[in-house]
């Protein structure tokens, strides 16, 4: 025989060929150096194909017990760091497979009767996301939490709400936070409703079609914590949309990681001096001795274009696959592994950050007093006396224009001044015309009054379990 050819032949697959694969496409086609992460899911799912087949008479006992304990060994091996994968092997399933043949002989060369690496990457790579699922929303659970407990220590405490990075209305620090709380709650919302879609076993789908032998399906997916199995066995080896799901989370999640370090840095510039961030997470410039940078949260904003383009990868590769499997699926999981250390990292920094984070609320509350920042109260009170809102807002705006004509502010503004606008105007005004009048005037549902707040943070804690 041909040395080429018996070189060719030492594959797993290799059968059929007669020359060896090339250095160049051995080099350029494995997945091993980042797929080893896989190991555990791949060794759960390999024990649990393996207890099913001898229970439908495929592997005896004996079989059976010699593949658990070679996996196990494995296992063990890769755990402790001595384990040597081998790039020749392509990836973490041929890898274990041919440790746990040279291990054991001839029963490891029968465990994967009945399975295809198509159906067990997909199995492994759900198994590795439901995980990943579930410790995401850990760590959302731990950023909103922090929110919520900012929200209680600052109950009361004003400042400048914005529309167009104009300061337009007085709102309660608390109430800003609550916004990222309910940001980050439908986020978790989202990667709870992507875990459970993803929850339905591949295993037992095979390469593509099924499998002739006499196999359970059931028992793999129960023995694995899947809810069920998946339905049709070519969709099963060629879907990828559970993890577009995943990214899609990933990507809505990190965004609104970006929004809030966006407010963060601009928030810690001496323009707004509303917030001091904590030392620990800032850092300083080789040249200007006095700066304090906000760096953790600018690279928190600039990571969001590594989650974004993880996003973007997958929905390129997916796009225009036939089914059913196609080896272009082997470049899924590294922007899925790049995109889950991203967000998991920045959910983890931020909810630390936050812990520590401290409001200058006396210079937050002063900024809401300028800039005629109550003028819609002005308009409501005017709506509330039977004047049309239209008029109204006319009226409004011709007091502010007068107020920044003579530098006062509408608080400020004499009955007699006032008059000169609209005689409806009372001396009762003044109730609304303050930021405290302003805000706890806000209780419409979801308003900012005090009020609101304070029920909006106290529902936020239970559901949280926080104690007030």
């Amino acid at each position: 025989m041909p040395q080429e050819k018996k070189r060719g032949s030492e594959k797993m697959w290799g059968g059929r060929f007669s020359e060896t694969t090339a250095a160049s496409m051995e080099a350029y086609s494995e997945s091993i150096s980042y797929d080893s992460r896989l190991y555990k899911y791949d060794i759960a799912g390999s024990k649990a194909h393996a207890a099913m087949l001898a229970a439908n008479g495929i592997l005896s006992d004996e079989e059976l017990h010699k593949i658990t304990t070679g996996l196990s060994e494995i296992e063990a091996e890769i755990d402790a760091g001595t384990f040597t994968f081998k790039v020749e092997l392509e990836d973490v399933h041929m890898n274990i497979e041919k440790a746990l043949i040279d291990r054991i002989g001839p029963a490891g060369a029968r465990l994967h009767s009945g399975r295809s690496r198509n159906d067990q990457v997909a199995v492994d790579f759900k198994m590795y996301l439901r995980d990943q699922c579930d410790f995401i929303v850990e760590l959302l659970d731990g950023v909103r939490a922090a929110f919520v407990k900012l929200a209680r220590w600052n109950l009361g405490a004003a400042m400048p709400g914005y529309t167009h990075m104009q300061r337009a209305q007085p709102v309660l620090i608390s109430h800003h936070m609550l916004a990222y709380f309910e940001m980050f709650s439908r986020d978790r919302g989202r990667m709870k409703d992507c875990r459970r879609r993803l929850n339905l076993s591949p295993l037992g789908s095979a390469a593509m079609a099924g499998t002739g032998l006499p196999i359970d399906r059931e028992m793999t997916a129960k023995a694995l914590g899947f809810e069920s199995w998946t339905r049709n066995s070519m969709d099963s080896s060629g879907d990828r949309d559970y993890a577009l799901e995943f990214l899609s989370t990933c990507t809505m999640i990190h965004l609104h990681l970006s929004r809030l370090s966006e407010e963060l840095v601009l928030w810690s510039t001496s323009e707004f001096d509303f917030v001091n961030l904590p030392d620990k997470f800032c850092t300083g410039s080789s040249i200007m001795p006095q700066k304090k940078n906000p760096d953790i949260v600018e690279l928190m904003r600039g990571k969001t274009g590594r989650v974004v383009g993880s996003l973007m990868t997958l929905i390129t590769i997916m796009k225009g696959l036939p089914l059913t499997y196609n080896r272009d699926l082997q470049e899924d999981k590294e922007p899925v592994f790049d995109a889950a250390d991203t967000v998991s990292a920045g959910l983890s920094i931020i909810a630390e950050l936050l812990t520590d984070l401290k409001f200058k609320k006396k210079r937050m509350d002063e900024a809401t007093r300028i800039g005629c920042m109550t003028a819609t109260d002005l308009a409501d009170y005017l709506v509330l006396h039977n004047v049309p809102f239209r008029e109204a807002h006319a009226i409004v705006g011709h007091a502010v224009a007068w107020c920044l004509d003579h530098g006062k502010e509408l608080p400020d503004l004499t009955l007699e001044e006032m008059a000169q606008f609209s005689p409806v105007i009372g001396k009762d005004v003044y109730e609304v015309l303050s930021t405290e009048g302003s805000i706890n005037s806000r209780v419409s549902y979801g308003g900012t009054s005090l009020v609101r707040v304070e029920e909006a943070v106290a529902t936020a804690e239970k559901e949280l379990g926080i104690q007030a």
